[in-house]
């Protein structure tokens, strides 16, 4: 199950710098599947050019309202999209859209539309919050446009505040625009934990015991879940990429943390995706006081193992929820990831090799083998992480169903 697989989208794209993040929007959609429309106003032209979204799409890309031959071009346009997503949508095309005025291909498109639409902001941190867009703004959700919120961050020119007024990412903007779509995925409306990154168990009171796990794996489950439709709670550890917007998110530290955050989720989860990576070991005792370096180090350390998550917290599980969870092996590796299955009672094992080349810790892409229900296996070829994530959730839909 693809989200976008086959939906139609128009992709709006008015003149702002951050239209250089609306080529990746219109990229990942037309990797997911979905046939992008792309509409350019004049001032957009003067950042990205249209042979760009046209190599990304494999699709013509619209720019004017009155042209010879396409005189109806805003309405076939605004009748045949299931969505309508402007990204950036800048000050002056708000208060255009605000206004009801039709004086670009754009803006006659949203008069004459249906479909959904999606606003995705991005201007100088001033203009954002100006009474006269906040009440644009305003305007417009009262119309039942969806407005995702800018982010704070740094902006186009040095001399520009940090406050809101940077556009969202493409992956953000993706997740809202599935979720208005109605994406008919099993997981809509499911309550779906991901847990993700590395746990850190203390030596000291500045060092600790940990792992090389980035959260990468994890977050990219996390986003292809809400564009799903799920209601996920991420449990993240020490991570070093980005939270995915419109999760619930619980962080933690150790490995018994991580047991108790994922213990009280589960009360109400139908699905959780053990994606972390806790630590297995901890120090038997931690000192108050930093361990000072000397001529005799340390001395040695004597280790106890952590909490096992999965196996601590089987009896916290709803009968019907669905357990992925992950084996990172060096050696044995099919062997020893059924054995894990079965001890503790998965639905679902994620086996991947840690020494093989593009796969594992820190990488965009992970090269897997899914374990499911009597041992049946599906290796898959090195892929991205996020398309790792949505091949897991298609084979959670499929024992969904099954349910």
């Amino acid at each position: 199950m693809r989200p976008f697989d086959g939906r139609r989208v128009l992709l709006g794209v008015t003149g702002g710098i951050a239209s250089y993040k609306t080529v990746s929007l219109a990229r990942a959609l037309a990797q997911q599947g979905a046939l992008v429309d792309v509409v350019m106003t004049r001032s957009a032209r003067d950042f990205v050019g249209g042979l760009t979204f046209e190599a990304l799409t494999g699709r013509p890309v619209h720019t004017e309202l009155v042209a010879e031959g396409h005189a109806l071009d805003h309405i076939a346009l605004a009748r045949q999209n299931e969505l309508i997503i402007v990204a950036p949508a800048t000050a002056d095309f708000i208060a255009r859209a605000a206004a009801g005025r039709a004086d670009d291909l754009l803006t006659a498109c949203l008069l004459a539309t249906d479909a959904p639409v999606l606003l995705a902001p991005a201007m100088n941190d001033r203009m954002w919050a100006h009474q006269q867009t906040i009440t644009n703004v305003s305007r417009l959700r009262s119309l039942g446009y969806v407005v995702v919120d800018p982010a704070s961050g740094a902006l186009a020119s040095p001399d520009e505040g940090s406050g809101p007024g940077r556009m969202r990412e493409p992956d953000e903007i993706l997740a809202a625009a599935a979720a208005l779509l109605g994406t008919g995925s099993a997981l809509g409306g499911l309550r779906v934990v991901v847990t993700a990154g590395a746990t850190r168990e203390p030596i000291d009171p500045v060092r600790f015991i940990s792992n090389h796990s980035s959260g990468k794996m994890g977050t990219a489950v996390a986003r292809a879940a809400l564009r799903r439709g799920a209601h996920v709670t991420l449990i993240a550890g020490a991570i070093s990429v980005p939270l995915p917007d419109g999760c619930d998110v619980v962080r933690v530290g150790t490995t018994e943390e991580l047991a108790g955050a994922v213990r009280s989720a589960l009360a109400n989860a139908d699905v959780l995706v053990m994606a972390a990576a806790p630590a297995d070991f901890r120090p038997k005792s931690v000192p108050a006081s930093k361990i000072k370096k000397g001529p005799t180090g340390p001395g040695a350390i004597d280790l106890e193992p952590t909490p096992d998550v999965l196996a601590s917290t089987m009896d916290a599980r709803n009968a019907n929820c669905i357990v992925v969870g992950f084996a990172l092996e060096t050696d044995d590796l099919l062997a020893n990831a059924e054995s894990k299955r079965t001890a503790k009672k998965l639905d679902l094992v994620v086996a991947n090799d840690a020494t093989e080349p593009g796969a594992g810790f820190g990488t965009d892409t992970n090269r897997v083998t899914i374990i499911g229900p009597d041992g049946v296996t599906a290796a898959l070829p090195l892929m991205t992480k996020d398309a790792v994530a949505d091949a897991i959730l298609d084979r959670v839909e499929g024992l969904l169903s099954g349910r």
